[in-house]
């Protein structure tokens, strides 16, 4: 089931997966495409938002993508030459989604699992590894963590390679 190019990185909030992510896209020798899933909704996500469009490569594409992760990627696999894609982040992804309602994230990450499977360019993932940490208090953090988490491990068996990040430096996990 692993695809031949995908790479999921994981790591906590500012562990460096973001930049070990680009570092691993920029390896391309096409076109970018970067999926980002963030909103603004308020100043302090804005600024974060903006640092990491300052980071990136003016060349790079750039797809806001709240929800529809699986109708992006498939209509980025229709252009005649594919690109490679980043998507930050799941963690985000799933956040958005749990707002909208459990029927639509279910549909839409059974969207784009299907829609990562037969992508025939590279694809690399950002997550956040939740597993690691305290459990919540409140059913809707607990929610997001098993949401997350089953991504998670769903997206692993789907990619060749898996990186975790921690204090800026990268393990392989798969």
């Amino acid at each position: 089931m692993a695809a031949t190019k995908h790479v999921l990185v994981l790591g906590g909030v500012r562990s460096g997966k973001s930049a070990l992510a680009e570092q691993v896209v920029s390896q391309s020798s096409g076109a970018v495409v970067y999926i980002a899933t963030a909103m603004a909704g308020d100043e302090e996500m804005a600024a974060r938002i903006r640092d990491h469009q300052a980071r990136r490569p003016g060349s790079w594409d750039l797809l806001e993508t709240p929800l529809r992760l699986g109708e992006a990627l498939a209509d980025l696999a229709r252009q005649a030459t594919p690109p490679d894609v980043l998507v930050d982040c799941m963690s985000l992804w799933v956040s958005n989604l749990l707002h909208v309602g459990a029927e639509t994230l279910d549909r839409e990450r059974a969207r784009f699992l299907g829609a990562l499977e037969s992508y025939p360019g590279k694809v690399v993932i950002v997550s956040n590894e939740v597993g690691l940490g305290i459990i919540g208090m409140d059913p809707l953090t607990r929610r997001f963590a098993d949401q997350l988490g089953w991504l998670n491990q769903a997206l692993a068996a789907r990619c060749k390679r898996v990186v975790m990040s921690v204090a800026g430096l990268s393990l392989e996990l798969k």
